[in-house]
């Protein structure tokens, strides 16, 4: 961590928490005047990874609650926080990708692939050929 991200804490934040993944949430000491709220932010353990901020601590940082909701109850239908892993290898990669060899299983009948019906023809002239025709002697 950078020296003058140290200091900007010290004078002016408040560790109000940590998270499960080791983020660290803080809050301004002072107001920065009337009618202006006090910032909040965090500081990751790793690389700076905004999926990494779990739902109770994403709601506190921009401003929806007034306290994290970390004393919340978790439900049996509730599953942990996990980060983004797009581009990762731990990244989902459905049985066709081109990583996964590419090969897809076959649906029911498979599929055919839409095309557009060739444009039609039609007897009627066109306006600008209507007056030429009537101009001719």
């Amino acid at each position: 961590m950078r020296i003058g991200m140290r200091v900007f804490m010290y004078l002016r934040g408040t560790e109000i928490g940590r998270d499960a993944e080791g983020n660290r949430y803080f809050i301004e000491r002072w107001s920065r005047g009337r009618g202006v709220r006090r910032r909040r932010w965090v500081l990751y353990p790793r690389d700076a990874e905004a999926s990494s901020v779990p739902a109770e601590w994403h709601a506190w940082l921009h401003h929806t609650t007034d306290a994290p909701l970390t004393e919340m109850p978790r439900y049996p239908w509730q599953r942990p926080h996990l980060r983004n892993a797009t581009g990762t290898a731990s990244a989902y990669r459905p049985p066709g990708h081109d990583s996964m060899g590419g090969q897809r299983a076959a649906a029911d009948g498979d599929y055919e692939s839409w095309a557009p019906a060739p444009p039609q023809m039609s007897a009627v002239p066109r306006i600008g050929q209507a007056l030429e025709t009537e101009q001719q002697p």
